[in-house]
């Protein structure tokens, strides 16, 4: 698996709407229609759709 990069502003602020800290996080794959995250200490993936932005 890729490693992530940090998230942007915009993608922060999504992050916090849907209750999770952004500084717990890295981008892994963004597109059209997902976002996949990484957390930085456990290294456990989660996949959010965007429908929910």
């Amino acid at each position: 698996m890729k490693h992530g990069r940090r998230p942007t502003r915009a993608q922060k602020i999504k992050l916090k709407e849907l209750g999770l800290v952004p500084e717990n996080w890295l981008i892994v794959r963004e597109d059209a229609k997902e976002f996949l995250l990484e957390n930085k200490k456990s290294g456990k993936s989660r996949t959010l759709k965007k429908e929910k932005f």
